[in-house]
């Protein structure tokens, strides 16, 4: 005999599927032209129930955003024991992710949104950015234990050094995004990290 379904299972399927839906549409539109109307249509649910979750159309394209690319286990760097190559697998990664032609305004978008509304930057800050920054910290820590890099380094600084020039080149629209680009920038980290 099938299982009764209960609100919570309904519930679940109902966010499951405006995610999925969003991280579709997404894909397909721009952030401007993007509406919860769109999403719910596509969910096949209420706006009501897209609102029940979601204080704004940043908030649930946020939450699709994380959704699909985060794992079980949440942000983590590879440990190959060498420092060098794992950093460069991060930053190469991370110019594919942000010059994808497909999704880069969309990144613009989502960026602007976090500047503008306080609440969808907090969840950026404490959901995203933070493991994120986490994550690089683990495993310079573990590039410390091993030898790999100087015992002294400044974690704090060490990333800001990693991660700030590809940010911050790419948030100002500066162009030049390469694989070239992240190999020299992890250089000029390296020299830190290892003097």
């Amino acid at each position: 005999m099938p299982e009764t379904p209960t609100a919570a299972r309904r519930s679940e399927r109902s966010r499951a599927a405006i995610l999925a839906a969003t991280a579709e549409l997404i894909r397909e539109v721009s952030y401007a032209k993007l509406g919860i109307e769109a999403i719910a249509a596509r969910a096949g649910v209420g706006k009501q129930t897209i609102y029940r979750w979601w204080p704004s159309k940043g908030a649930v394209v946020f939450d699709a955003m994380l959704e699909s690319d985060s794992g079980p286990e949440g942000p983590a760097l590879p440990d190959t024991g060498d420092i060098a190559a794992d950093l460069r697998q991060l930053l190469r990664g991370s110019v594919v992710a942000l010059t994808d032609p497909g999704f880069e305004s969309f990144l613009r978008a989502m960026y602007i949104e976090t500047q503008q509304d306080a609440e969808l930057g907090a969840a950026y800050r404490e959901r995203l950015l933070l493991p994120q920054r986490a994550a690089v910290a683990d495993r310079l820590a573990a590039a410390v234990a091993a030898g790999e890099v100087r015992a002294d380094l400044d974690l704090e600084l060490a990333i800001d050094l990693l991660l700030g020039p590809v940010q911050m080149r790419w948030s100002l629209g500066l162009g030049g995004l390469t694989e070239d680009y992240a190999d020299a920038a992890l250089d000029a980290a390296l020299a830190y990290l290892r003097a």
